[in-house]
């Protein structure tokens, strides 16, 4: 009951503190955000020690070394952040802007404000970062936030936490627009669910099973996205020495992210010249293809898959291979198997590139490039924090733009209703 009354606690004053930022102008915030970097910098050590407690818990623990790289806050992550936080004080500012404002036959002039969602609860795991990211962004675009990071980071969080309370005090900002829960009990977040009255709008980002358990315990609206098993489509008329470094950087650069290819199609006119030279190069990567028969008849470096490996989301040096007969044997594919995430297509045939980007479903559609595009930073964003496969109200990347929703806005001249 004490933790439950805690929690409630801190999202009424979320909540309150959400009203403050309504007439704070974007010069302050960005002054704010300008001291998250300064601070990030000045206070390097203290933060990498903090984290280091954090990682050696996770080896004792046992963590992935996949886990233990995203939770790892080296000179090069905190470079990107203050990078991120530098990007995100250039951006316009979408709060208050006026668009589409119209005369209607009464004379009423009617259009449409962006204005901030409100409180937002960010629930993720493993990455640090993502607290500085999902603080900036929340900011700058009115909100505030209340963030829960996963246990194995919870040092790192505080440690954050920290420096972004010490930045919003040294503009008078209420420091109740930023908080982080500094326990790692569940129940904080069985019970954070719960309060729609405080709450606008719940984010998780992390592995399938927390998104998964958020959606279902939330009595706030969720913007998810499960899984990311992205495709690529090899087409007939596809350059081929483009394709491989496409291929190889969408699959090897992370391969444990979510915009990470997980499912390679290749038109079955071009399977016998490509498929022997792209599985060469992957095998160089350490890549293990399971594929169908046709692909592993063409190539020996191909094992055949199991029909529980079409779909699956690896994160992993592990990659399915399927032949199909034609673009719409891939369109097939992709309906069956895609999470909506992001997929691409590798063809100099414009008008199979525009069927492409117009019947496929996802929230980042891409010709002749890698699947790890499908990025808040890469697609001008500035930092993001999260990727939506859901569509209401955002679908794909969120930015600052994503965490705004528009009311509508009325100017008369003493009209009234007949």
């Amino acid at each position: 009951m004490i933790l439950e009354d805690t929690i409630t606690d801190l999202a009424v004053k979320a909540k309150r503190g959400s009203f403050s930022l309504m007439s704070v102008s974007s010069e302050k915030k960005n002054r704010v955000l300008l001291n998250v970097a300064r601070l990030l910098l000045e206070k390097k050590d203290f933060i990498q020690e903090e984290n280091k407690k954090d990682i050696d818990s996770g080896k004792k623990a046992g963590l992935s070394a996949a886990m233990l790289d995203r939770l790892t806050l080296t000179d090069d992550v905190i470079d990107s952040m203050v990078s991120g936080l530098k990007e995100i004080c250039a951006l316009p500012d979408p709060v208050g802007k006026i668009d589409s404002l119209v005369k209607r036959p009464n004379g009423l002039m009617v259009g449409r404000m962006s204005v901030p969602l409100g409180v937002v609860a960010m629930i993720y795991e493993s990455r640090p970062n993502v607290t500085i990211d999902a603080a900036a962004l929340c900011l700058k675009a009115g909100n505030a936030v209340i963030l829960r990071g996963g246990s194995e980071a919870i040092n790192s969080n505080i440690a954050l936490a920290t420096i972004l309370q010490t930045a919003l005090d040294s503009q008078q900002i209420d420091t109740n627009v930023v908080q982080v829960i500094p326990v790692t009990d569940r129940q904080a977040v069985n019970h954070l669910l719960t309060l729609e009255d405080q709450i606008d709008l719940v984010i998780p980002r992390g592995g399938e099973g927390l998104i998964r358990f958020v959606t279902k315990n939330s009595n706030i609206p969720v913007l998810k996205h499960y899984k990311g098993v992205c495709h690529i489509y090899v087409d007939k008329d596809a350059d081929l020495e483009k394709a491989v470094p496409v291929i190889i950087n969408s699959k090897t650069d992370r391969p444990g992210v979510c915009n990470a290819l997980e499912g390679l199609l290749i038109h079955k006119d071009i399977a016998g010249e490509f498929l022997p030279v792209i599985a060469e190069e992957l095998n160089r990567k350490h890549v293990e293809m399971l594929g169908c028969r046709k692909s592993a008849a063409i190539s020996s470096l191909v094992k055949t898959a199991s029909e529980d490996n079409w779909g699956t989301e690896f994160l992993d040096l592990i990659l399915c291979i399927k032949v199909v007969d034609n673009f719409e044997g891939a369109k097939d594919y992709i309906r069956q198997y895609s999470s909506q995430h992001t997929e691409s297509i590798l063809t100099e045939n414009y008008t199979t590139a525009q069927r492409f980007v117009a019947e496929i479903d996802a929230s980042a559609v891409m010709v002749n490039a890698s699947t790890r595009f499908n990025d808040g930073g890469q697609l001008g964003l500035g930092a993001e924090i999260g990727i939506s496969t859901t569509k209401l109200h955002a679908y794909g990347p969120m930015g600052l733009k994503e965490l705004t929703t528009r009311k509508f806005v009325v100017y008369g001249q003493g009209q009234v209703r007949n």
